[in-house]
């Protein structure tokens, strides 16, 4: 992406121009701004005095956190403080609700205490804000892109209002890139946005309206003048912005991916589940976002050699060798190439048929064993190798199954407490289908002891 060039000289980016100042304005988030919610009364002045509930907002990045928090501020009469959680110390914190106790006991005046990424804030820091909220000195609006129930601590977030944000829609940013075009705060007219370069934006954007407005401006830095002064320019002398100038100003979306973030989970989640939903399309779309956003491929190269175990099972025997072998191969030539076995690996197990059964089947044994079903192994079974084991009876009575014609021989296996119990139940699906057939014939040969 181009630098986020400010259009006029010594004008703040775009982004931050047009800023919303009152809940008016605010683009999306409308079931968050219905009548009578938290964060509209949080803003009527007259409910200022009582109305003094902390709220914590939960959303991607370009959402409106910041804004939210400035409007309400703005339409409240409040006193607005901002703090960031990256710069910010225990200091800070302490020194802003000293401040805050001051105001409100001299002058009757409340502050609200924005306090941007607080999921960054270490627990001390965090403890540090509560008797603040406790005792009413400031309304923390807090802002995070985590799961603040892994980011907050349990007393701030019991004494705060959670609420969620959600990703922008397309006619959000569509109206927002409108408004800017157009606004005197924004591009004034100077230039015109074009319908295939609006959608563009509104594609590379995901939802995210600061990164609309900054690939706009830098799309409308490619088509004024060097000298343009940021003047209205009449009906239809503005030079327009073609998607061509789009593709030039922004080289790449920026994918919304933190790898130690919600994203990064949710991700991975959504490809293994489109694997095993047998979806190869939307397990490809999803490789491609992790392998774009930088993710390490060994880590993907895992979670196919897990998915091919799990999901697929023995309904194809052949999955499992392959994922190993494209783990090996990414390991061995690195990336871009890597991406290719890594690909083969998600069409060949998308594609192909799918069992759990040896997976529920450890899990089912396992759980009987945590339960404390385990019993004593069958003495025939024992091992009759040790001095003194003979004596001991171990190994006596055990029959050789390779001395059977047929390989099989009929005796106990499982310890007294568990005969009969069943874990392995193949489905009837893929190469699985067979060894169901001969698991059923060998069964009735051990008389399912």
């Amino acid at each position: 992406m181009t630098g986020p060039t400010a259009l006029f000289q010594g004008l703040t980016p775009l982004a931050v121009r047009m800023r919303p100042t009152s809940l008016d304005e605010v683009a999306g988030q409308s079931h968050l701004l219905r009548a009578g919610s938290p964060l509209v009364t949080l803003a009527n002045p007259d409910a200022a005095a009582r109305a003094a509930t902390s709220v914590i907002l939960w959303g991607p990045p370009g959402t409106g956190k910041t804004t939210l928090a400035q409007a309400i501020a703005r339409s409240s009469g409040r006193r607005f403080v901002e703090l960031s959680a990256v710069t910010a110390g225990v200091r800070d914190v302490r020194e802003v609700m000293q401040e805050a106790l001051t105001q409100r006991d001299l002058y009757g005046q409340s502050t609200i205490l924005f306090l941007d990424e607080i999921h960054r804030f270490t627990k001390a820091q965090q403890d540090a804000l509560l008797p603040g909220v406790e005792n009413g000195w400031v309304v923390l609006i807090a802002a995070t892109t985590e799961n603040p129930s892994f980011s907050v601590i349990s007393p701030l977030l019991s004494r705060s209002l959670l609420l969620t944000l959600k990703p922008l829609t397309d006619d959000d940013l569509r109206m927002l890139l409108e408004r800017a075009v157009h606004d005197p705060r924004g591009l004034n007219g100077a230039v015109a946005l074009g319908d295939e370069a609006r959608d563009a934006l509104v594609r590379l954007a995901s939802g995210d309206a600061r990164r609309a407005l900054t690939a706009l401006e830098a799309a409308a830095s490619l088509v004024l003048p060097a000298d343009e002064e940021g003047g209205a320019a009449a009906p239809g002398d503005a030079p327009e912005i073609t998607p061509e100038d789009v593709a030039q100003a922004v080289d790449r979306a920026l994918l919304r991916y933190d790898r130690q973030g919600d994203e990064h989970y949710d991700v991975i989640s959504a490809f293994i589940k489109s694997i095993r939903g047998s979806d190869v399309d939307a397990a490809m779309h999803y490789l491609a976002r992790m392998i774009e956003a930088g993710e390490d491929p060994r880590f993907i190269a895992r979670r196919l050699i897990i998915s091919a175990a799990e999901d697929v099972g023995l309904a194809d025997p052949h999955a499992l060798p392959l994922a190993v072998a494209a783990a090996d191969a990414v390991q061995f030539i690195g990336m871009p190439e890597g991406r290719i076995p890594l690909a083969e690996a998600t069409a060949y197990l998308a594609t192909t048929a799918k069992s759990n059964a040896a997976y529920l089947a450890i899990d089912a044994a396992i759980a009987d064993v945590r339960a404390g079903g385990f019993g004593r192994v069958p003495v025939h079974l024992r091992d009759a190798h040790y001095p003194g084991a003979k004596r001991l009876g171990h190994g006596k009575g055990y029959v050789y199954p390779h001395d059977s014609e047929i390989g099989i021989a009929p005796q106990q296996y499982l310890p007294d407490e568990l005969r009969g119990r069943r874990y392995y139940e193949p489905k009837a699906l893929g190469a699985e289908r067979d060894v169901q057939a001969r698991l059923e014939r060998i069964r009735r040969i051990l008389g399912d002891r």
